[in-house]
């Protein structure tokens, strides 16, 4: 499963700092077009063997007919099985790579990039062949837009390469010199020590100022080739809300189901024991009032006890601290109730949608249940924040790492619940520790002074 990454929104950050990192990410931004490069190197080779053998076939020249035309057809031959055969392989691993481009594009300059691929051929009985997966990838619009953008990216690339070029050469070509000796110092009137440090610095600045808004600039022409075109990307919504419909109504089934089960096998078996206790107690009430008494003794501890399955069942399917006081109160609750120590952080200003508020109340329990069962953690630190139409919610913890959605934690089912509401899934959980997962939720926020919530 591939989880979703946070996006960094709005204008580019400036710093010493961030126009390094912005530098850095650049270069490998160029390092995944030289890798795209070599791919296409492979599709060059297998067009121009088989252009260059009906070339061979159509040329004139002094070779006889029969060792031109047995020539040409090797080398056709050559050209189209090397496409045949390499062809599939090689316009997935372009596909990856530019799967990888956009997922940077989100993360490193906060230009989302939706993925256009249409899904794989369903298999059935019969296995994907060569010639099924060759065809699926070449009538994929979203395979040409691949190598078009690779085709823009040969001159692009030095959009994002251009700021590490410009400190490098201001840190080796005018502060090197003063550093080694090996280095020549620049030649022009006035190259004193003093002056090629300050030139030096003076183009690193810019570099590092340049680098953050030529970033976003190159992530905005990926996007430009990269995202889904017009029909495309209705489909692919349309795609993502009939999958997201149908998950959250398998999701609503279940919990019925679980309703069900909980009724039959708790509160409902109680009330019926007690209804048997209280005609039994009627039934001896004036031969024996001491055996009817301890009969209704009996049945009052049932009720005391189904009352407190429903509540707990109630609490289940719609906390009344969420419904009275909100969500921030409510997860504050359900840290106060927690074995485990838990800092909360943060507080909302009004009242989320109450399905909204629902889904995220759940899934911050899954995932503190999580914490307490898998993670061995000593604390775990919750942040509640609301900006820009968005929810984010931070669940941290100390614990051991490694949590894996695949391996059935719990994670992919908070990850379906969320993506009824268009909401992502982050998970960085490293073998170690620490365990940090964010969860983001477009939504508004109301009023207190107008909610009705």
């Amino acid at each position: 499963m591939v989880t979703a990454i946070p996006v960094q929104r709005g204008r580019p950050r400036l710093g010493l700092l961030t126009g390094l990192v912005a530098a850095a990410r650049g270069l490998a931004f160029a390092g995944l077009m030289l890798a795209e490069l070599g791919l296409l190197v492979v599709l060059v080779t297998a067009a121009g063997l088989t252009a260059l053998g009906f070339a061979l076939l159509t040329a004139d020249s002094r070779a006889s007919g029969a060792q031109r035309a047995l020539l040409g057809l090797l080398v056709i031959g050559a050209g189209l099985g090397l496409g045949w055969f390499a062809g599939p392989g090689t316009l997935t691993a372009m596909r990856s790579l530019a799967r990888q481009t956009r997922r940077l594009a989100g993360q490193w300059c906060g230009v989302p990039i939706a993925d256009p691929y249409r899904p794989p051929p369903a298999r059935g009985d019969h296995p994907l062949t060569l010639a099924r997966r060759l065809g699926w990838l070449l009538t994929d619009q979203a395979t040409w837009r691949d190598l078009r953008w690779i085709l823009v990216n040969l001159v692009g690339w030095l959009l994002a390469a251009l700021p590490a070029a410009i400190v490098l050469t201001g840190l080796i070509e005018f502060i090197g010199p003063e550093l080694m000796r090996a280095i020549p110092p620049p030649a022009f009137p006035g190259n004193s020590a003093g002056t090629l440090i300050l030139l030096g610095l003076g183009i690193i600045g810019v570099g590092v100022t340049a680098a953050p808004w030529l970033l976003r600039g190159y992530a905005l022409m990926a996007r430009s080739m990269l995202a889904p075109a017009g029909t495309a990307e209705l489909a692919l919504r349309v795609r993502q809300l009939s999958r997201t419909r149908t998950e959250a109504l398998d999701t609503g089934a279940a919990e019925i189901r679980r309703i069900e089960r909980d009724l039959h096998d708790g509160a409902q078996a109680r009330l019926v024991a007690m209804g048997m206790t209280l005609d039994a107690a009627g039934q001896i009430i004036d031969t024996n009032p001491v055996a009817a008494r301890a009969l209704l003794i009996e049945a009052r501890d049932a009720s005391v006890q189904a009352l407190a399955e429903l509540r707990y069942l109630v609490r289940g399917i719609h906390p009344p601290v969420l419904a009275d006081r909100g969500l921030a109160d409510a997860i504050r609750a359900m840290a106060l109730d927690c074995p485990m120590r838990i800092e909360l952080a943060g507080d909302l200003d009004g009242r989320l949608p109450p399905p909204v508020e629902s889904a995220v109340y759940f899934a911050v329990s899954e995932l503190v249940a999580n914490v307490a069962k898998h993670a061995a953690a000593r604390q775990t630190w919750i942040d509640i924040r609301h900006t820009d139409g968005m929810l984010r919610i931070g669940v941290t913890d100390n614990g051991v790492g490694g949590a894996d959605p695949a391996r059935g934690s719990g994670l992919d089912g908070i990850e379906r619940r969320l993506a009824a509401f268009d909401g992502v899934l982050a998970i960085s959980s490293p073998p170690g520790g620490p365990t940090s997962v964010t969860m983001e939720v477009p939504c508004a926020l109301s009023s207190p002074k107008t909610s009705s919530y």
